[in-house]
């Protein structure tokens, strides 16, 4: 079985949800306290065994690619103040692994921008990394999907149970317990309307582990939820052929793309961060006293 060293991460929404905020600046690059939100991606995905990186693109989000590259000038300046923590700190982000770069030029759906990794990827096994999740824990939850590929040898889902509201937004998806935190997935309906249609409150949220195979079923994927090529679709083929393994993973995901997710990564991590974490604590005990 091939080694998973491949990962994809969608980046060409519009991010419409955070609207003004994205207007000029892409959502993967809102800040979690210090730290541009695709840059929490690109960590796990690097904790996780990944060596080289996708990063799909669309106009306007060229920041995202200057973020990853060198900056000589920035360097030399901390370099000379002998700032080296902040120096180790940005010379780190253009050594984490090989990142390449690809534009959607039309945004036509998830299944479309991961058709655009075919050649990419090749043939090997990949980790498909949505933008818009930030996921935060002590296990990386794409590790955790890895070594169920390495067991099962499927493709695998990363979900969590999310409220009967928030399933008509995502993914549903039809499940039966293998054991404690692993399931097999036999269907799935992307953003199901009717309760009826409605598999199970489980989702996938942010991540999953695809077989090259994927590439051949988007080529023949009808445009489904939203008039867009879904990714779900192309997997609930997967599903209902030969099965998918579904993991739900240890570790905290913040979505990105919502307003309240982006207060909630900051307010978590910046507790828990050791420049802010002491102050933040001591404002949070104030604050909720007017509450």
């Amino acid at each position: 079985m091939r080694k998973i060293t491949k990962a994809v991460i969608p980046a060409a929404g519009l991010g419409t949800r955070v609207l003004p905020a994205t207007k000029s600046m892409p959502k993967e690059m809102l800040p979690i306290v210090d730290k541009p939100a695709i840059q929490y991606i690109v960590e796990e995905a690097v904790a996780s065994g990944i060596t080289d990186i996708l990063i799909i693109t669309n106009l306007g989000k060229g920041v995202i690619e200057d973020h990853f590259d060198i900056s000589v000038s920035l360097e030399e300046i901390l370099r000379r103040a002998g700032k080296t923590d902040q120096l180790d700190s940005i010379k780190d982000i253009h050594n984490m692994a090989n990142i390449h770069y690809i534009r959607q030029i039309t945004t036509k759906g998830l299944g479309h921008a991961v058709s655009r990794a075919r050649t990419f990827v090749g043939d090997d096994p990949f980790v498909v990394m949505y933008g818009d999740d930030v996921i935060i824990g002590d296990v990386p939850a794409t590790k955790e999907l890895i070594d169920a590929y390495g067991t099962f040898g499927k493709g695998v889902l990363g979900i969590k149970p999310v409220s009967e509201e928030a399933i008509r937004k995502y993914s549903s998806l039809k499940i039966e317990n293998i054991h404690d935190n692993v399931y097999k997935c036999t269907d799935m309906i992307e953003k199901p309307q009717r309760k009826e249609d409605i598999l199970s409150l489980y989702s996938i949220l942010g991540r999953v582990v695809l077989p090259p195979e994927i590439f051949d079923i988007l080529e023949h994927t009808a445009p489904g939820a939203g008039g867009e090529i879904q990714l779900t679709d192309a997997m609930a083929e997967l599903a209902r052929t030969d099965g998918m393994t579904a993991v739900e993973f240890s570790a905290k995901r913040y979505d990105m793309g919502n307003k309240f997710g982006i207060l909630q990564a900051n307010i978590e991590v910046g507790i828990n961060h050791p420049d802010t974490g002491k102050e933040l604590r001591e404002y949070l005990k104030e604050f909720v006293k007017t509450l």
